[in-house]
């Protein structure tokens, strides 16, 4: 009884193992993304996650959510910076998140301010 409870609980840990392996190792997609930076904040009341939200044409029909790691410091500081300003993303893609990651699927690894399109002088 004792070597299939075992066999039981290592199979389990295995495939966890292989599940965070293939979330955190493996991105689903890469890209950039540009628009004005509506949202950024700090929120969750137990695990605190760095949340954000860009505005991608002038009606805000179209909103583009997003989250940053907390080990991307100056990712965090830049994006505080232009808050209300067009800001051009670099982000990456994953399959899932855990939640001490954050709320959303793409997570912020770069920021540039950015000239908006729909104001050219």
């Amino acid at each position: 009884m004792k070597k299939i409870l075992l066999v039981i609980i290592s199979c389990i840990a295995i495939l966890a193992i292989a599940y965070y392996s293939f979330i955190y190792f493996i991105p689903y997609s890469e890209g950039n993304r540009a628009g004005e930076l509506i949202k950024f904040s700090h929120k969750g009341a137990v695990i605190k996650t760095w949340e954000g939200q860009i505005s991608q044409g002038i009606s805000g029909a179209h909103m583009f959510n997003f989250s940053v790691l907390d080990k991307d410091k100056n990712v965090i500081e830049k994006l505080k910076e232009l808050q209300g300003e067009y800001v051009e993303l670099t982000y990456i893609e994953r399959f899932g998140t855990f939640v001490f990651w954050g709320d959303s699927h793409y997570f912020v690894t770069d920021v540039k301010k950015s000239r908006s399109p729909h104001f050219k002088k």
